[in-house]
């Protein structure tokens, strides 16, 4: 995980590390750790720090520049669904991103 990616997202908001972990739903220790490097998040919080920032998983664990963008073409007759419902492309990008973290982990094994 880009540790410094982490506090530098969070300062640009100009928040604390109370505020922020109160809009995770977790302890301020938690997230203080996540920033040092002593926790590592799940997968589920890494998603869900992603989300907070605004950002997205790759960007979070340095495996992409800030300025890169994942361009995602969207052809009509070959739409990616779940539950009978078309994914946004935000929701499509954010699969890019897990499959991409998903790949990272696997290839360290």
């Amino acid at each position: 995980m880009n540790l410094d990616r982490l506090t530098e997202l969070r300062k640009k908001k100009k928040w604390s590390l109370q505020y922020t972990a109160d809009r995770l739903g977790i302890a301020k220790s938690t997230y203080a750790g996540y920033e040092s490097g002593y926790r590592r998040p799940s997968f589920e919080a890494l998603a869900l720090l992603a989300d907070l920032f605004e950002t997205t998983c790759d960007d979070l664990l340095g495996r992409t520049p800030q300025h890169e963008q994942i361009s995602l073409e969207v052809i009509e007759r070959n739409k990616l669904a779940v539950d009978g419902k078309t994914l946004t492309e935000e929701e499509a990008i954010g699969v890019v991103a897990f499959v991409r973290a998903r790949r990272a982990i696997e290839k360290k094994r």
